[in-house]
């Protein structure tokens, strides 16, 4: 029986010999790599701190003890630790593991984490509940206390959110420990001025002279006496490690390393200090990404989360498993075009050029693009400060982060009028990433904003159509959301006509219509197949929205007038979406609206799995798409013409 079968809580972990840990760390590598080769996963993060998440486990008990994860994306080993090795084989599905900590898997994960920068001011939020209820741990009155560990790591430490948790952890007076790792990556190459300070001190020889730099580090931090007092608590190799003139200091925390990240006994001497050790205290421990093979180490952008792939050990070659074209891809293409031909377009991505597909962007126009590291608000901003200058700004982000910068949308692009340009991948339903991952929230908030103007892309013409849009749209925030799938080719021997403000595009538009559906985004290619499918059975318009905000008012007009009803579909959720405009703008109409049915994402979380699967579970997929026309007609009562062009013609009087 394998070391790993046997562990089924980390307490048989902590009873193996330190000795037997390297053979426990080969094991759960092997594991990952083989199950993200199969179903694809986050490779390269999880392999970077195998023995790091087998060292917190042996040293702290985390039944008791709180360990709170940043880039929950690093949560593989963690996972396998306590006892959810059943769950691999399933990995990222619905039947089987979450690929981020999720509480409704585990009573050792304790927030669902798929955002970076939260968990160190969550920590911060468990240690002081910890403290009002009298349960933290205290060296001399409690010391079964609990202890608070977070784990942060793939350069999200720069994220403004984590900035702030460290400011205000500085100020606590009791055990609180932040794993910083360390591996010299983001998701790609990580950005900026910190960055390259933990470069210099990654190379830098910090092993001389130790306890005297230790003292002078200590005096330095905030505290008085009691800095004194933290020292004589710290135990000796704390102490000889203890890193001079770093900006953790600034915030009151010790800071210990930069230590060897896969050294097991190091890593476990150093946390068994720092487990008793009773002020806030930074563990800085350098590991390599996609530690263990020699593909994921050379290449750990690409390997931060690839789909499956076949590899072979004897050559080392390793082949992507590719279905089509991505509307990444289509988008980095586009990009490229558009800025060839305009040197006034500037692009940006927060830590995600190759997510985004601006990564061969940014090799052909280095000067004319940006990545802010993990830093989406800041991001935001510097857009609107470069659209102030003049330039046509794109700020290619996942729909799901676009959150993160809402308020940065509000007050200094939408208030100001810029004309900044959003480009929100991963719109809709993500598939394995699951709910923390969803962009399903994007047009409900954008299109709070006066003055935006919201499109979706159905398929590659499309997006470029948008986007050359967007290029001559000066007016205010703007906006394109397209999924994490592949382009269809159904249209693709059509001409794609360019986008006009707030118009529809047609699609299939029978003769005298039973039902019409207005689809935002890639469900139009959905609709159109389902339509066809119903054939003489029944006839059914089908038309490209393109726009949730302005949304095409004349065609709603008409087709209430007409007495058709209509079938809203979108890759969203229903609240505020494109189907609430819809009924929005009929109401502002004064059109009868019983006629207006939505579907789109029902107000629930969708747990992890395929995105064709989600598809189905949300009704989404062709086959649902039918059964929704076909009870949109029965149920719709008969729509007298003159009492849904009522309210037009009251309007048409009031302004006489």
């Amino acid at each position: 029986m394998s070391l790993l079968a046997a562990i089924q809580t980390p307490s048989d972990l902590r009873r193996l010999p330190v000795e037997d840990l390297p053979s426990v760390a080969a094991e759960i590598r092997q594991a990952i790599f083989e199950q993200v080769s199969k179903t694809g996963g986050h490779l390269a993060p999880n392999l970077g701190v195998v023995e790091l998440t087998i060292a917190m486990h042996y040293v702290f008990d985390f039944g008791h003890d709180r360990l709170l994860f940043d880039v929950g994306h690093q949560c593989y080993p963690h996972k396998l630790l306590t006892g959810r090795a059943s769950l691999l084989p399933g990995l990222r599905t619905r039947a089987g593991m979450a690929g981020f900590p999720e509480p409704r898997e585990s009573e050792y994960d304790l927030f669902s984490v798929g955002h970076a920068g939260t968990g160190i001011s969550t920590a911060v939020g468990m240690a002081r509940g910890d403290e009002l209820r009298n349960e933290h741990y205290v060296p001399d009155r409690n010391p079964t206390g609990r202890r608070v560990v977070t784990l942060i790591g793939d350069a999200s430490i720069v994220n403004g959110v984590a900035m702030e948790g460290l400011n205000n952890a500085g100020t606590m007076k009791r055990q609180f420990l932040v794993v910083l790792n360390d591996n010299g990556m983001s998701i790609s190459k990580p950005q900026g001025a910190i960055a390259g300070s933990f470069d210099r001190l990654r190379i830098n020889p910090i092993y001389g002279d130790m306890k005297r730099r230790a003292r002078r580090a200590l005096e330095k931090l905030p505290g008085g006496s009691l800095v004194e007092e933290a020292y004589h608590r710290m135990g000796e190799m704390a102490k000889a490690a203890i890193t001079e003139d770093t900006w953790f200091e600034h915030f009151g925390l010790v800071t210990v390393g930069p230590i060897d990240g896969h050294d097991l006994p190091t890593l476990i001497e150093f946390l068994s200090e720092a487990r008793d050790f009773d002020r806030p205290m930074v563990l800085h421990v350098k590991t390599v990404k996609g530690k263990g093979y020699e593909i994921s180490e050379k290449d750990a952008s690409l390997f931060h989360s690839p789909p499956a792939f076949d590899f072979d050990p004897d050559s080392c070659r390793v082949e992507l498993r590719k279905s089509g074209r991505s509307f990444t891809s289509a988008f980095g293409d586009a990009m490229l075009d558009l800025m060839d031909d305009d040197e006034d377009i500037v692009a940006c991505t927060a830590a995600m050029p190759g997510g985004t597909g601006l990564d061969r962007v940014m090799e052909a126009y280095p000067s004319r693009t940006f990545d802010t590291g993990i830093c989406e608000s800041h991001a935001m901003d510097m857009m609107a400060g470069l659209a102030r200058t003049g330039l046509k700004p794109f700020f290619a982000v996942y729909s799901t982060f676009l959150q993160r910068a809402f308020d940065q949308a509000f007050q200094e692009v939408a208030l100001q009028g810029l004309p900044v340009r959003l480009c929100l991948d991963r719109a809709g339903l993500v598939g394995g990433d699951g709910a923390v991952h969803h962009g399903f929230c994007d047009v409900s908030i954008l299109r709070t904003l006066p003055g935006s103007c919201l499109m979706a892309a159905m398929d590659e013409p499309s997006l470029r159509a948008a986007l050359e849009f967007m290029t001559g749209w000066n007016t205010g925030l703007s906006a394109v959301r397209y999924p994490r799938d592949n382009v269809s080719t159904r249209f693709a021997d059509e001409v794609c006509p360019p986008f006009e403000l707030g118009r529809a595009r047609p699609l299939l538009t029978p003769e005298d219509p039973e039902v019409a559906i207005l689809a935002y985004g890639v469900t139009a290619i959905a609709a159109v197949e389902a339509a066809e499918s119903l054939g003489a059975e029944q006839r059914v318009a089908v038309y490209d929205a393109r726009f949730a905000m302005p949304v095409d008012e004349a065609l709603i007009e008409d087709l209430v007038g007409r007495g058709i009803p209509i079938l809203t579909l979108e890759d969203h959720g229903v609240v505020g979406g494109f189907g609430a405009a819809v009924l929005e703008a009929a109401n502002r109409l004064g059109l009868e609206t019983s006629g207006i049915r939505r579907l789109g994402l029902p107000e629930r979380w969708i747990a992890q799995d395929s995105r064709a699967a989600q598809l189905r579970e949300v009704g989404l997929d062709t086959t649902s798409i039918v059964s929704a026309i076909r009870s949109c007609r029965e149920d719709t009562p008969p729509i007298d013409a003159a009492r849904a062009h009522s309210g037009a013609v009251r309007r048409a009087d009031s302004s006489a």
